[in-house]
């Protein structure tokens, strides 16, 4: 899992929580199914049972992998439409190419995100490139979708393509994690993606043992997920292992530690923490269309047959 790291962590800014934040309670601890996504690519589906008010702003998170596909095998999605949110995809191992009938794209791999405002509506399609499928090989991500509030729900689309060269590093007090902010802000260290919802995405290894307690804006939500490893979340350290989500309460600080003994094929707890202030309005997410009410649906379904969301360029090099 090598995303992006660094050799000695104590060369970077340390961060932890401020005197007297008032810990954040762990109110659940959920496991992800499994199942697939696009053209038969294995997921765990992070947010899978977890009621939608500690999620907001956030609708789902597929883990993408981690897989090791055979020469041949690997997968990606066909065109598919998308209005009134944003995807986040995260690639920690492999390579996938995204285009977009908007102009938008790329290629991205081991730490590069791909951040994808759909709003009023676009075709992507997202696919592993042709040497890939070739060769096979490791492919492990994340893909986020965060909700935009209804008066930005019909913006023009946007795309950022977020190097993992710019991610923010930080590190803890001890130097036993390595952070790296995506988006948003921690303890005034910002990331480089540019949100329209307030959020804050981190990555961080956590060595066997090590412990972080960060600050945390107390009006975000606040969620973990277990992309592997083992470990315990909260003051009372409840326990948590791969492709489970720890939901917080209310607070100014979180807390995760590692345990002191990882399994061999994950020497390290990797975890993704995301937090972001709640829209709080009515949602009406079906498929590839996440609106405020039913006829805004039924609106985003008529556009897209009616080929106002773009059309397939002739040429998608993928």
């Amino acid at each position: 899992m090598p995303a992006v790291t660094v050799e000695n962590p104590l060369t970077l800014p340390r961060v932890s929580a401020p005197t007297g934040a008032v810990a954040r309670p762990v109110l659940a601890v959920t496991t992800a199914p499994s199942g697939f996504e696009g053209e038969g690519f294995p997921v765990r589906r992070a947010f899978a049972g977890i009621n939608y008010q500690y999620l907001d702003p956030f609708i789902m998170m597929d883990q993408m992998g981690e897989v090791e596909y055979a020469p041949g095998e690997p997968k990606g999605t066909s065109w598919h439409p998308h209005r009134g949110f944003e995807t986040v995809t995260y690639l920690i191992d492999g390579t996938f190419v995204h285009q977009d009938s908007n102009g938008g794209g790329g290629t991205i791999q081991n730490g590069d995100t791909q951040w994808m405002t759909a709003g009023s509506g676009l075709l992507h399609i997202e696919a592993p490139p042709e040497a890939l499928v070739t060769s096979g090989g490791l492919f492990h991500g994340l893909q986020l979708w965060v909700n935009l509030p209804a008066a930005d729900k019909m913006m023009d689309p946007r795309y950022q393509d977020i190097r993992g060269g710019q991610v923010q590093l930080l590190t803890s007090t001890d130097g036993g994690a390595l952070l790296r902010i995506i988006a948003g802000d921690l303890d005034g260290h910002e990331g480089p993606g540019i949100t329209h919802t307030p959020i804050t995405m981190i990555h961080a290894t956590l060595r066997p043992g090590a412990e972080i307690t960060l600050p945390w804006r107390e009006d975000f939500n606040g969620l973990a997920y277990v992309l592997a490893g083992r470990g315990a979340v909260g003051t009372d350290r409840r326990p948590v292992r791969t492709g489970q989500t720890a939901v917080f309460g209310a607070g100014g600080s979180l807390t995760v530690r590692a345990d002191e003994s990882q399994d061999s094929n994950s020497p390290d707890l990797e975890v993704v923490l995301l937090g972001g202030r709640p829209i709080r309005e009515p949602m009406a997410h079906y498929g590839p269309f996440v609106m405020n009410t039913r006829e805004e649906l039924q609106k985003a379904f008529d556009d897209f047959q009616k080929g106002r969301l773009g059309t397939i360029p002739a040429v998608h090099g993928m």
